[in-house]
């Protein structure tokens, strides 16, 4: 983070689609494949990935994430750390249904977890239990980069945010806000003089230069 530097960056990129992704089910750490769209997508995204010459790709264990890497590793040549911490969040019960079902069946859990309450869906994770474990492998992974390196992270959707919530050190009530990822769609954080900040979000397109005052 040294002046006239651009710093280190990580690369959040959420896997590509499943067929729970179209049937909108709760997939949580349920291991479930790409679809052929899915397959496709990551083809893509990989290919314009690749132009941010990352130095370091690490990934959920879980098939549809793992599967998303090898994409970039197939253009990139970097081989993929895989990481159970990076795995979505366990939601237990919830697992498999639809949000109309979890709204029907679990109706107050809902609405507490939405208001920003501490729940435990379907019995599963806390949102910052899913980012004690999933925060440090990333740091980890960022501290081995060179300077100025990139790190391409490449997991789950809540398990994205939350990550990017802890590293930006935001109130856990708070995550919410920095909405969803499309499949095989990214954020990028960039070191800043006193901490991350969030230079893109559900991104499909590469990064621009930013030019303004508080840059």
């Amino acid at each position: 983070m040294n002046g006239g530097r651009r710093g280190r960056r990580i690369v959040f990129w959420r896997h590509g689609q499943t067929a729970w992704n179209v049937e909108g089910r709760f997939q949580g750490t349920t291991d479930i494949p790409l679809t052929e769209t899915g397959l496709a997508q990551a083809r893509r995204a990989a290919r314009l990935l690749a132009a941010l010459e990352p130095d370091a790709i690490i990934a959920s264990d879980l098939q549809r994430a793992a599967r998303t890497a090898a994409e970039l590793s197939a253009v990139t040549g970097l081989d993929v750390a895989h990481d159970a911490g990076l795995r979505e969040t366990y939601a237990g019960v919830w697992q498999g249904l639809t949000n109309v079902e979890i709204q029907e069946r679990y109706g107050e859990v809902y609405a507490a977890w939405k208001r920003g309450e501490p729940v435990r869906r379907g019995g599963g994770e806390l949102e910052t239990e899913v980012a004690d474990r999933a925060a440090p492998v990333v740091l980890a992974a960022v501290e081995k980069l060179p300077e100025n390196g990139t790190l391409v992270v490449v997991s789950h959707g809540g398990a994205i945010r939350t990550t990017i919530g802890r590293l930006l050190e935001l109130d856990p009530r708070s995550w919410e806000s920095l909405g969803g990822l499309s499949n095989c769609c990214w954020s990028v954080l960039g070191e800043g003089w006193r901490s991350w900040r969030l230079l893109e979000h559900n991104a499909g397109t590469l990064p621009e230069p930013v030019i303004g005052d508080d840059v």
